[in-house]
């Protein structure tokens, strides 16, 4: 890729494709439709890694929606919210705020382990660019599998925020390991654009090189901001189209997957949220998961819709309506 702000026409990859399959039912109904096609390695004690979002924030997938999805599946029925302290000062900064905002968030129908609440735990990083290993929250070694449910949206430095975003920066503890990615110079925060998503990137294989075959991932294409949840009520106004939930076992081309779709739109829908992808090199994510062998960025796209038929993005966006609220 020799422009790493620009999405790679797909005609121009190479390599394997992996299965990803497709919704436009967004609700919790479509959760499961798409989750139950990739779950087949979730098993023993399980971890679920999503976005609780600061408080009041209205974009993030809802607590409400969450449990139907986990009251509904065997395998999650008695499953763990799993999250860590962030590393700037917010509502979820220590670990006694970030209860209390997951109380108002609606996050107390189930246990929910802030991982790094009581220290960390290293994890080795192989064959990387910047890190040998990764601090991550120390319970979550204590976990046999992760399901990674995001709210896929755009990032303010990150371009967007998939399911490379929700681990690498999510499961990395709050204070070392979120200050090995954002801190440099001496400073807490300075770093941006390629070396940003790659140390993202590298954070999120300590991950998934832990969990093996026993991780699976949902992203959530709705209520899509050019913000994170971690903007909470501050987060930019809502202009994407919402699309549908997109499933697979491979996170670089699930990730892969809902950039295409957001491309796949017309101009109009798309602008803002491109804009933002591309001003912050968010598609080195893609090509740096790739790179490192964590996926392929080519990939079957199944219309769980229709018969299970293979689609291209531009067929999955087709007809998508002018933004609207889905609410809790």
């Amino acid at each position: 890729m020799t422009d790493k702000m620009k999405n790679i026409p797909y005609e121009e990859r190479t390599g394997n494709e992996s299965i990803v399959y497709f919704t436009r039912d967004i609700s919790p109904a479509g959760i499961k439709k798409a989750y139950e096609k990739v779950n087949a390695n979730i098993c023993g004690k399980v971890a679920i890694k999503l976005h609780t979002g600061e408080k009041g924030g209205p974009n993030f997938t809802p607590a409400s929606w969450v449990k139907e999805v986990m009251e509904g599946e065997e395998t999650l029925k008695d499953a763990t919210i799993v999250e860590t302290n962030t590393f700037y000062k917010g509502d979820r900064y220590t670990t006694e705020q970030h209860l209390d905002t997951l109380k108002y968030n609606g996050w107390d129908f189930c246990p929910v382990d802030i991982m790094d609440a009581d220290g960390t735990v290293d994890l080795p990083v192989k064959g990387s660019k910047w890190f040998d290993h990764m601090t991550h929250g120390k319970t979550m070694v204590d976990y046999d599998s992760m399901f990674v449910l995001t709210h896929f949206k755009g990032h303010t430095m990150g371009g967007f925020g998939g399911s490379n975003k929700n681990i690498g920066i999510g499961c990395a503890d709050g204070r070392i390991g979120k200050g090995m990615i954002h801190a440099k110079n001496g400073n807490d925060w300075g770093v941006t654009e390629n070396e940003l998503m790659e140390k993202i990137t590298e954070s999120t294989k300590a991950t998934i090189d832990f969990f093996g075959e026993h991780i699976t991932y949902v992203n959530v294409m709705r209520n899509m901001s050019v913000d994170c949840d971690c903007a909470g009520k501050a987060a930019a106004p809502v202009v994407t189209p919402n699309v549908g939930v997109l499933s697979s076992t491979d996170i670089c081309a699930l990730d892969q997957a809902c950039v295409d779709l957001v491309y796949a739109m017309c101009e109009a829908d798309h602008k803002d949220l491109v804009e933002r992808i591309e001003t912050r090199h968010g598609v080195r994510q893609l090509s740096y998961m790739h790179e490192l062998g964590m996926g392929n960025n080519r990939y079957v796209l199944i219309d769980l819709d229709n018969d299970e038929v293979r689609i291209c993005p531009k067929k999955a966006v087709e007809g998508v309506k002018p933004f609207k609220k889905i609410v809790k």
